[in-house]
This record gives structure tokens, C-alpha cells and sequence, in this order.
């Protein structure tokens, strides 16, 4: 991998940071739009997580973006990142805060401190309304809970109990649809979010870990659950039709196959299952699918013809991004990320 470093010169320069990781000098760009970003979570406990910037044309590659610009690190486990408008809402769960930054210049506007306990992912809703999942105390199931933030002001308006371990969120038509994959235990529910209130909830697979929307449809990958809990399930692919509210259908997976990281590119749904990547027509749905590409990958984001994977190694060392054709299925770039790369987004 080729790494160029350079300084851009634009209405603000930001002068060369230290990299805390190999101590070598680094200069970031006054700007990171057009490009990827990928959150690293960073060290489970002594740590702290960073954001990596890839910039569109592969040309450069900057690390530690936050606090090169900034001056102080964004603090222990960066779950993950959601955008509104010209604001990145960057979840570091651990620290229990979000800190938002310009998306595109990455200065600090502000943070959320107070309000927020294990917070896990950020979406919003309707310009001026966003939604964090909270697991409260992991090991309380009955104080799980979705924080909705006033964009306009930064604070917590108030609070909608949910049930326990809310992960991953995707809107559709000004609702909010949560994944409870349960913690550090496991559930099997999607949770509908209508303003400051549960709509409804639905009943899925067991440990639902990643969802896609396509039209009116909502599909949601559940991993199943794992052989250690003593009950053991099978993986599944859910469709929901949200026109409805309703499981259409139900795929399942084999009786010890624990799926993971649902994205999707056109009509192809793609996942990681045991070291590989399988590809599936969302037109007629055949589980496994087609095996397209070897390798286990923390996450995985396609889009635009091509597959975006982290790899996080042995989540002590720094990880990768590496990207794939899917037209041949070939890799055609790698790029050094921090260590635990957890999120890729694209800043357009």
C-alpha cells in the first residue's frame, strides 16, 4: 500500500500532528470530503479509538483525522458515526459521549456528555431530531433505551425505554427501525420508533446484526445464537414489508451458521459467513448463496459496484480496508486503517 501524505492548503491549514500510533510526522488535509471514513474502535480498555480518512481518487490516506485537527483524542471505543447535514455524530461508547464534528473539515462543533450510557449508533430523523441507542447497564436488561437529541441544541429532549440491547438503526418513512441484538445477551426484535414512542415491535430471528432497506422492504440478517450460550439457534434472513409492518418471509440458514455484516449493492444482498462472502439475489432468495470472496471481516459496506471490508487482524494491531471489484470479485485496493476498523462511510 502506497501511503501519500501532503498538505492542502484551502481557507484553513492544519499543521503536522504527531501519530500517536508510529510517531511519525503527518499532515491532514483542511478538508475530507469526497472520500471514505472508517471508524476505529481502538483498544478495548486502555485506549482510543480514531477515524481514518481515504480520500475518493485512493491518492491519500490520512489517520487519526480527530485529533490531528483538534488537538485531544475522541476517547475509548469509537462505536460509530452518523451524519446530519454538515455534522458528524462520532458515538464513543466507552467515554460515553458522542462528539460531532464538521464532517468535512473535522473541527469539533461540540459533544454530548450527560444523558448517554453505552451508547451504540446514531441516526437521525427530520432535520432537527436524532436517536441514540443506549444499552444502559449491559448487564440490566430492563434500562435499555433510545436517547433523542435536539440537532439544534446538542441535548437530550428526552428518553424512549426500549427493549433490551438496541444496536444498529435504519429509517424509512420517519420511522426508526432498531435491531435488539441483545448485548451481552441476545434478543431477537425489531423495535418501530414513532416520534418519542414504540410503535410496535417485531419478532425476528434470533441476534438480528445488520439490516438493509430496499424499496418497502426492510431486510434484517440475524447471526442466531452463538454455541457458547448452551442454545445454540441457526442464522436467518428476515423480510419485512414495511408498507405492512409484517415478516413476509423467513430464510434460514444452517442449524450451526452464524451470519454477519448484511449490506447490500443493487438487487444483490452480501454477508460474511464462515471466512467467506456470500452473495444472494434478493429476487429469489437462496441461502447460502454464492461464495464470491474468502475472508472474515469485522464489516462489510457495498455500494457502486464495488465491496468495502475491514479487516480487523488480531484486534490488537492496526487493521485494514480493502476494498473489491464485484464485477470479478477481485481485491483492487488496501489501505492501513487504526486498530479494530468497526465503520466505513463515505463522505460525499
Amino acid at each position: 500500500m502506497k501511503k501519500i501524505i501532503f498538505i492542502t492548503f484551502t481557507a484553513l491549514l492544519f499543521v503536522a500532528c504527531s501519530s500517536d500510533d508510529d510517531n511519525q510526522p503527518e499532515y491532514v488535509p483542511a478538508a475530507f470530503e469526497k472520500g471514505i471514513l472508517v471508524t476505529n474502535e481502538g483498544p478495548f480498555n486502555n485506549g482510543s479509538g480514531n477515524i481514518t480518512f481515504i480520500s475518493e481518487d485512493y491518492s491519500t490516506v490520512a489517520q487519526t483525522i480527530f485529533k490531528n485537527v483538534n488537538g485531544t483524542a475522541l476517547g475509548n471505543i469509537v462505536q460509530s458515526m452518523g451524519f446530519q447535514d454538515n455534522n458528524a455524530y462520532i458515538v464513543v461508547s466507552n467515554s460515553q459521549k458522542i462528539e460531532i464534528a464538521n464532517r468535512y473539515t473535522f473541527q469539533s462543533v461540540d459533544s454530548i456528555t450527560t444523558g448517554l450510557e453505552n451508547p451504540r449508533y446514531f441516526v437521525s430523523v427530520g432535520g432537527n431530531k436524532g436517536y441514540v441507542s443506549n444499552w444502559g447497564d449491559p448487564n440490566d436488561n430492563t434500562d435499555d433505551y433510545l436517547a433523542v437529541l435536539d440537532l439544534r441544541t446538542n441535548m437530550i429532549s428526552s428518553t424512549i425505554p426500549v427493549a433490551f440491547g438496541p444496536e444498529r438503526m435504519v429509517t424509512y418513512n420517519n420511522k426508526i427501525y432498531v435491531a435488539h441484538q441483545g448485548a451481552y445477551g441476545q434478543n431477537n426484535l425489531i423495535s418501530v420508533i414513532s416520534g418519542i414512542s414504540v410503535e410496535s415491535t417485531i419478532t425476528v430471528g434470533d441476534v438480528p446484526n445488520s439490516m438493509v432497506v430496499s424499496g418497502s422492504t426492510l431486510y434484517v440478517l440475524c447471526g442466531g445464537n452463538p454455541s457458547y450460550t448452551g442454545n445454540e439457534t441457526a442464522g436467518s434472513l428476515v423480510k419485512i414489508d414495511l408498507s405492512t409492518g409484517q415478516v413476509s418471509q423467513t430464510y434460514s440458514f444452517g442449524a450451526t451458521q452464524h451470519p454477519t455484516s448484511l449490506t447490500m449493492d443493487g438487487t444483490n444482498l452480501f454477508y460474511n459467513l464462515d471466512g467467506k462472502v456470500y452473495k444472494v439475489n434478493s429476487a429469489s432468495v437462496s441461502l447460502p448463496g454464492t461464495s464470491i470472496i474468502n475472508g472474515s471481516f469485522y464489516t462489510l459496506v457495498a455500494k457502486d459496484g464495488k465491496l468495502y471490508a475491514a479487516d480487523a487482524k488480531d484486534f490488537a494491531s492496526k487493521g485494514s480496508l480493502i476494498i473489491y471489484d464485484l464485477t470479478t470479485n477481485q481485491q483492487i485496493q488496501e489501505f492501513q486503517t487504526g486498530i479494530v476498523p468497526g465503520g466505513i462511510y463515505f463522505n460525499e
